[in-house]
C-alpha cells in the first residue's frame, strides 16, 4: 500500500496523541452484593503487566479483574496509571482478603494481606461508598476465563 507522506506523518502524530495500542480485553460482570460491575478481564501476562495504564478514565461500575496463574500475596502499583484506584484482592473463592487505595502514577507497592488468585481495581471509593469491606465476596468469578 502507498500512503502519502504527509499522511504518514499525520497517522504517526495521531497515533503519538492517542497513545499506546489497547487490545480489546474480554468483560465479565460480577456482583458485589447488590452491586453490578462490568469488568475487563486480564488474565494473560501482558494485560495483568499493562492493566489500567494510561487510561485517562474508568466509567462508574467499572473496573479490571486481574487473573492470576497462581494463589499468592500479590502486589498491585501504579506506574503509568493515571486514575485514582481502589484494588480488592480476592482469594479462589472470591472473598475479600485487603482493599487498599492507590495514588496514581505512585510505584508503591499495594499487597495482598493474604493469598489471592484474583484482584480488582476499580475507581478510588468505590468499595468504601458500597461498604464493601474484607470478608465480603465478589460473586460470578467463577466465569472468569482461565489464566494464561
Amino acid at each position: 500500500m502507498n500512503i502519502p507522506r504527509a499522511a504518514l506523518g499525520a497517522l504517526t502524530v495521531l497515533a503519538a496523541v492517542a497513545g499506546p495500542a489497547v487490545a480489546q480485553l474480554p468483560t465479565l460482570e460480577l456482583s458485589a452484593g447488590i452491586h453490578l460491575i462490568r469488568a475487563e478481564v486480564a488474565n494473560t501476562f501482558d494485560a495483568r503487566a499493562r492493566g489500567l495504564m494510561f487510561r485517562k478514565s474508568l466509567g462508574a461500575g467499572s473496573g479490571m479483574l486481574f487473573v492470576f496463574p497462581e494463589v499468592s500475596r500479590h502486589c498491585m502499583w501504579m506506574k503509568n496509571t493515571y486514575v485514582p484506584l481502589s484494588v480488592a484482592f480476592m482469594d479462589e473463592q472470591g472473598t475479600i482478603v485487603s482493599i487498599h487505595d492507590m495514588k496514581p502514577q505512585d510505584e508503591t507497592s499495594h499487597c495482598a494481606a493474604k493469598p489471592a488468585r484474583f484482584a480488582l481495581e476499580m475507581n478510588q471509593g468505590w468499595f468504601a461508598q458500597k461498604g464493601i469491606k474484607a470478608g465480603a465476596r465478589i460473586g460470578g468469578l467463577d466465569r472468569a476465563p482461565p489464566p494464561r
